[in-house]
């Protein structure tokens, strides 16, 4: 028998094993891989998916509090609500960037300002006492369990006033807004649109503000339970149903973050 045929009997060498090579199926680039990574490397995308685990785990436990893995579920919380208030260390200066930003630029309206600036005043006086409370909550600083938790309870109450003022602020937004459609839709069935002007795009910046609007609304809507019942010196509101207030919130506040990480 010749060396030909010999070599034509032997079968290919095989590759050498690879669990990895799985990631050749993603492509040579994936949109979709690519924007969640975009989305878990911001702290808000990050933040976000860690307030859906902290809300979420509340209704878990709930429904298997007659099992062990409620109490896990439980140790998992813990450290997910303190991380997330870590996360907030830096809370005063996206609030002191804001302030120079509504100063130097002209507003929807006056009243839209006002509400704006009491908005930033709240957050001012909110993130300190909140910082104070968790440093006092674990004794890095000396205080009392009393004075603690009068601290966490003034700075929730100041978040229920930010809370309030929101939904002020979207009246007033939403005031504007059908203005501005109301009179493009005039100018445009009376033909005065202008050359420079798209009318098209202006729609589309209506509705998507619109959106915007329809999410806030409900981020504040779960959010508004919570601040009142965590200002309360002594509230009955269940803790499953701060799961279910979260919760909800903390889907509308992913689907925010995932949409402006696009």
């Amino acid at each position: 028998m010749s060396s030909s045929s010999t070599e034509k009997r032997q079968a290919p060498k095989p590759e050498p094993f690879n669990p990895l090579a799985v990631a050749k199926y993603l492509g040579p680039s994936n949109p979709k891989l690519d924007h969640l990574l975009r989305f878990l490397n911001s702290v808000r995308g990050t933040d976000k998916v860690l307030m859906f685990i902290q809300y979420w785990s509340k209704i878990l436990i709930f429904f298997l509090q007659r099992r062990g893995v409620a109490k896990r579920i439980s140790n998992l919380a813990g450290p997910v609500s303190d991380f997330r208030i870590l996360l907030r260390y830096y809370g005063l200066l996206p609030m002191v960037q804001y302030m120079n930003y509504i100063e130097h630029h002209a507003p929807p309206s006056a009243w839209h300002q006002t509400v704006e600036r009491l908005q930033n005043w709240a957050n001012v006086i909110y993130y300190p006492l909140e910082h104070i409370y968790w440093l006092g909550a674990h004794q890095v600083i000396p205080l009392s369990e009393e004075k603690t938790n009068k601290i966490g309870m003034w700075s929730c109450r100041f978040w229920a006033t930010y809370v309030v003022l929101e939904y002020v602020r979207l009246l007033e937004q939403y005031r504007l807004l059908r203005r501005r459609e109301t009179s493009l839709m005039k100018r445009i069935k009376a033909g005065d649109v202008q050359t420079d002007e798209d009318p098209e795009l202006e729609m589309a910046l209506i509705k998507k503000e619109r959106t915007a609007m329809v999410v806030n609304t409900c981020i504040n809507s779960g959010y508004l339970p919570l601040t009142v019942h965590w200002s309360l010196e002594n509230s009955s509101f269940p803790d499953v149903l701060v799961g279910v207030c979260g919760g909800f919130a903390s889907i509308f506040q992913i689907y925010a973050a995932w949409r402006d990480t696009a």
